[in-house]
């Protein structure tokens, strides 16, 4: 994990360590994502029936495929993908994490292949790739896309999201979350936020081709939701070339 070539950034590391514990606390620090967890849900299950052309109303679409959970905290993501019928590996820089993650995968009765390390770490390929709120903690998003795609089995699907750099995702998610604690002070830095144009082309870049992108989107009604407003925050899906 000192490799230059690795994705992990030391510091990004520790400030999701620390808040391990309380990390399946829906009312913790990371009740952001607790909140984003559904929605992000409901679009990978919408790309996963559209990419394999499965029943969308069966339980275990994922049944005989491979999942990657890349950045994969304590299972927020992981957990549910066994669910849908996936095998699972997931793989975070933290290794505290990967200690409560393996402790609530059992909890649950999910058998979860937790690793701690990087992407680089790791080899083989897999059916379908995720990585949720990761590439804007990395040190170079360019090397790390191309780190998931190699990991991307043929005919597989990638599923990313990250916020987009806009001066509204400052004011919702650094100025006003970060300001009262809803997402935990110093998770974001700004400038190193993407826009959906230039996950287009560092995607392309990585011999990906891009199918979907869709905005989560925020109102005081509505709370989060899928929005064709890519402002805040968007998911991806992509393919091989």
């Amino acid at each position: 994990m000192t490799d230059t070539s690795s994705s992990v950034v030391p510091d990004e590391v520790q400030q999701f360590a620390s808040h391990a514990r309380d990390w399946w606390d829906p009312d913790g620090s990371e009740r952001m994502l607790h909140k984003l967890n559904p929605i992000r849900l409901a679009y990978l299950r919408d790309m996963v029936d559209q990419h394999w052309q499965g029943d969308e109303h069966g339980l275990r679409p994922l049944e005989g495929k491979s999942a990657l959970d890349v950045g994969c905290g304590a299972g927020l993501l992981a957990e549910p993908l066994a669910r849908l019928g996936a095998k699972v590996t997931a793989v975070d820089a933290a290794v505290e994490l990967i200690d409560v993650a393996r402790e609530h995968a059992a909890g649950q009765g999910l058998e979860i292949d937790y690793r701690h390390g990087a992407v680089e770490d790791l080899g083989g390929q897999f059916d379908l790739v995720t990585s949720m709120e990761v590439i804007e903690h990395v040190a170079d998003p360019q090397a790390f896309l191309m780190s998931l795609a190699a990991r991307l089995a043929p005919g597989g699907l990638m599923i990313l999201s990250t916020p987009n750099r806009t001066g509204r995702s400052r004011l919702l998610m650094i100025t006003i979350a970060e300001g009262i604690g809803q997402i935990p002070k110093g998770t974001h830095d700004h400038g190193k936020f993407i826009t959906p144009e230039e996950m287009k082309g560092m995607m392309t870049n990585a011999g990906l081709a891009v199918i979907d992108c869709e905005g989560i989107g925020f109102s005081p009604t509505r709370g989060l939701h899928l929005s064709e407003d890519m402002s805040l925050n968007y998911l991806i899906a992509a393919r091989h070339a």
